[in-house]
């Protein structure tokens, strides 16, 4: 529609139905408001007319994500519980003729990549402007069609959150070329050219649970142990309708800097398998590591062992806590949830960086979370959240006891 009619729908409930389904009704009102800034921001910045006429204007909304279980798995060919949050990036975007994506974000410079020179951006990593190139080259190589276009974006997926930002600013821009230009992908593809995007044009090596989770939306249970088909298993559970909310906590701290430490983890996980005879651990076992464990240890290192240990045991715990999900056992599915975190603070020590150890924000929220969740009457669970080092925990805290 165009801006005009967009505001109209707004404004007389035409779009409540859908806003519901993705906000809550509660926060019906926030939603609309927040749409309605969208398309303003995006009239000031691109104009409501193009050439002859007013503009075509789709609305775009992709959400962030939230590991449940499967800490540092995905990159190993391993298992991942994930789900998406209320939290989301919103686009208003247009075609446009001239072969070029141009997208402004909120509070961000405007970032201008032309779909012929898109490559220049590789010489540019770790900005918005290499994102968007590298999204465009994957459906390039997959033969897909890409055109030019105007995007204005407004994100509460933040940066630094562990919420996978640059995961859903990715999925962002797949789903904008896919919806204007008519691209015959679905979302496990398109999840797979979000992290052809970090990884190639950003420079980050990542795995693609976060990507996926974006796509895919829901509770999900993804299995990597073919990555060009990982299979994905939607898991119809509800928190809240348990008595629950997930509670994302920040810590005050980022992931600036830290690339380094996220590398280590996959290469030092690689390194074991590599001595194993495998490619990733998932093609290895714990038995033949405790098997050939006096070797690794001068070969790879007690870290690197520790790390690939966490791999199988987290790898079991995600099995188990989808299959918890399932059967509705609520309690189960928690204390699997607090083995994940202490396995994740133990064995793959990605909780703080040893380039830092005097500021450890997320073992102390950690340790003050812990001790107020086990004082509570109900089952409770606290964990790592993300990718780790810096920046949020996550919390299954029982409704009536958030606000504590």
């Amino acid at each position: 529609m165009t801006v005009q009619q967009w505001k109209e729908a707004l404004a007389t409930g035409a779009l409540d139905r859908q806003l519901i389904r993705l906000y809550g009704e509660k926060a019906l009102d926030d939603a609309k408001a927040r749409y309605g800034a969208l398309l303003a921001s995006f009239e000031e910045t691109f104009g409501a007319s193009c050439g002859e006429g007013a503009r075509d204007i789709f609305l775009f909304s992709v959400p962030g994500r939230s590991e449940i279980a499967g800490n540092h798995t995905d990159h190993n060919n391993g298992k991942v519980l994930a789900a998406s949050i209320d939290l989301d990036i919103i686009a208003a975007a247009s075609p446009t003729p001239d072969g070029v994506m141009t997208v402004k974000s909120k509070g961000f410079d405007i970032d201008r990549v032309s779909i012929a020179d898109r490559e220049r951006e590789k010489s540019r990593p770790f900005s918005s402007a290499s994102l968007i190139a590298g999204v465009c080259d994957g459906f390039l190589k997959r033969g897909l069609p890409v055109g030019g276009f105007v995007a204005y974006t407004e994100n509460r997926v933040f940066k630094g959150s562990g919420l996978s930002s640059s995961a859903a600013f990715e999925v962002m821009i797949g789903n904008i070329l896919r919806r204007l230009y008519g691209a015959k992908i679905d979302n496990a593809s398109l999840a797979q050219i979000a992290q052809y995007a970090e990884n190639d044009f950003f420079g980050k090596p990542c795995g693609l649970m976060d990507q996926m989770a974006c796509a895919t939306g829901g509770f999900v249970a993804i299995d990597f142990a073919d990555p060009a088909k990982p299979r994905v298993t939607p898991l119809p559970f509800d928190l809240s309708a348990h008595g629950y909310a997930l509670c994302i906590v920040d810590t005050g701290g980022n992931h600036a800097d830290l690339n380094e430490d996220y590398a280590a983890i996959p290469s030092e996980m690689k390194q074991v398998a590599a001595a194993l005879g495998a490619a990733t651990l998932g093609g290895a076992s714990r038995e033949a590591l405790l098997a050939a464990l006096p070797a690794l240890r001068k070969t790879c290192g007690d870290r690197a062992i520790l790390r690939a240990l966490h791999f199988f045991e987290e790898n079991e715990r995600v099995s188990k806590a989808a299959e918890a999900l399932v059967h509705d056992d609520l309690a189960g599915f928690l204390s699997l949830i607090n083995a994940s975190g202490l396995s994740s603070f133990c064995y793959l020590q990605n909780v703080y960086t040893v380039k830092n150890p005097q500021e450890q924000g997320l073992s102390l929220a950690l340790a003050l979370s812990s001790a107020f969740l086990a004082a509570l009457p109900l089952p409770a669970a606290c964990r790592v959240h993300g990718g780790g080092f810096a920046g949020t925990i996550q919390a299954f805290v029982p409704l009536a006891y958030t606000d504590a």
